[in-house]
């Protein structure tokens, strides 16, 4: 790795950016454990409590992504480029967004059930934005790229198992379920579900692109 590119990225004196997609990452593993909670929870009056915890945090995250433009408008030296930055702060906002809505749709359609596919995939939701928190902390020293690639790998592999876990529990419920009401709102959970390991994988395929830039 050429000494150039390193300081060109996460580098020690980096005390604005670095900080915060850290804090970012955290937010949403935060945010991932609280929709399986809300999934896992039959008293609705409980669940609801978190519900509005994911509100909380993706408003927190909505703060966090708006500092993250402020500086890149503010500050003349960024750690690595501007648009790589922007990049990254979207995607992970677009992540906390998705599981917001997901959340939301379980408070609005209030299904008679909960699929088993909502949690699995929920759990696959949370194993993503675990791998992406170590790929961003690791990024600021990169001593090792091969964690980062690897973590983004997973990710990645992790948005395909979703997508083929989804188009089973779509034909599930097309074949399964008789109430038309209860099916529209199943498919419209589990769509909400799956496009929030759509977007894990935005954020994979943007830390990838920082990373071949610096080795």
């Amino acid at each position: 790795m050429a000494f150039d590119k390193l300081l060109k990225f996460f580098a020690p004196k980096d005390t604005i950016f670095q900080p915060l997609f850290v804090k970012v990452a955290e937010n949403l593993t935060a945010i991932s454990k609280l929709l399986i909670l809300t999934i896992s929870e039959n008293d609705t009056e409980k669940r609801q409590v978190h519900i509005v915890a994911i509100k909380d945090l993706e408003h927190e995250g909505d703060r966090l992504t708006y500092e993250l433009y402020k500086n890149l408008i503010d500050t003349f030296i960024t750690p690595f480029d501007r648009e790589d930055i922007h990049q990254l702060a979207s995607t992970m906002d677009d992540v906390a967004d998705y599981i917001n809505k997901t959340a939301q749709r379980i408070e609005l359609y209030k299904p008679k059930r909960m699929m088993p596919a909502y949690i699995t995939i929920a759990g696959m939701i949370l194993e993503a934005s675990k791998h992406i928190e170590l790929a961003i902390k690791e990024l600021e020293q990169v001593k090792n790229p091969e964690i980062v690639n690897n973590a983004c790998d997973a990710v990645r592999e992790i948005e395909s198992k979703t997508d083929k876990l989804y188009h089973e529990s779509i034909i599930e419920i097309f074949r399964d379920e008789k109430d038309a009401v209860e099916l529209i709102k199943n498919k419209e959970i589990l769509e909400a579900l799956e496009k929030t390991t759509d977007k894990t994988k935005n954020v994979s395929k943007v830390i990838k692109t920082v990373l071949v830039k610096m080795v």
